[in-house]
């Protein structure tokens, strides 16, 4: 099996920082290529001098056209939603495999992604941890016993920067609840409390917390009368997302023309 040439969009941010890192780790992957927009001074500069790491002979580069993926096996994206029906469009036209890591993407956004998808793999992901892709099967198990009789609420907490509320991943747990209990997520959902309005039956709330650092903290709460049942997933590092979206990138050059995620790449998909 030869090694993954690797391309990272949106280079120069907190998370392509960490795909590159990621990128040079991996025993099976090559870094090929490394994005950033147009306008910045970083163009030309080294990847892995950037970084603090030895030189690669990877310059940083602007992304122009198709031709700019030409050698890659996989692209990694973690940049900016407004960034991505031109990525993908490249992607498609190229042949190139990808891993999304974009969250807040539109409604007419994600249409796109699965009509890319009839053509070439991609990996789409709210969360790349493994221990959040494990939670969300202990959600969904959790959800299916408890049913209707609890109440559940989630709280996610991140760092002041973040652009997208609720985030990706507080939509994914909600996602997993719901299915499991056969309910419609768009219906069942509500962001935050205001008012004087009860609680109503079946409802999955969300409660964004922005503030400092904080790299993602979420914790979902099953309350019912008499206990409450909390399954909580805290990120100590962002290098845990690198890796995992790194390890998709790997597993998706392998596969064909579909949608996945990251339950598909780890193996532990319910059937």
């Amino acid at each position: 099996m030869k090694n993954t040439n690797i391309g990272i969009m949106g280079a120069s941010g907190r998370m392509g920082r960490m795909l590159l890192q990621a990128t040079l780790d991996h025993a099976d992957t090559t870094l090929k290529a490394g994005f950033v927009p147009s306008y910045s001074s970083l163009i030309g500069v080294d990847a892995g001098e950037f970084i603090g790491e030895s030189k690669t002979n990877v310059a940083l580069s602007a992304f122009t056209d198709p031709q700019s993926l030409k050698g890659l096996d996989a692209l990694i994206d973690f940049s900016l939603p407004d960034a991505v029906d031109a990525t993908v469009a490249a992607c498609v036209s190229a042949g190139i495999p990808m891993v999304m890591g974009v969250t807040g993407l539109s409604e007419e956004q994600e249409i796109k992604l699965k009509e890319a998808a009839r053509k070439i793999a991609i990996v789409y992901a709210g969360n790349y941890s493994t221990g959040v892709n494990l939670s969300l099967n202990l959600l969904a198990t959790t959800a299916k016993v408890l049913g209707m009789e609890a109440d559940v609420e989630i709280i996610e907490h991140h760092h002041q920067h973040k652009l997208d509320a609720p985030s990706g991943t507080a939509l994914m747990m909600a996602k997993s609840i719901a299915d499991a209990r056969g309910q419609s997520l768009k219906t069942a959902l509500i962001h935050g409390r205001h008012g004087t309005s009860k609680r109503n039956a079946g409802e999955i709330g969300i409660h964004a917390v922005r503030g400092g650092e904080i790299i993602g903290e979420h914790a979902v709460e099953f309350i019912m009368n008499g206990e409450i049942v909390t399954i909580t997933h805290k990120a100590m590092s962002r290098a845990t997302f690198a890796s995992g979206a790194v390890k998709a990138a790997n597993w998706v050059y392998y596969q064909p023309a579909g949608l996945y995620d990251m339950q598909d790449v780890l193996g532990i998909k319910a059937s």
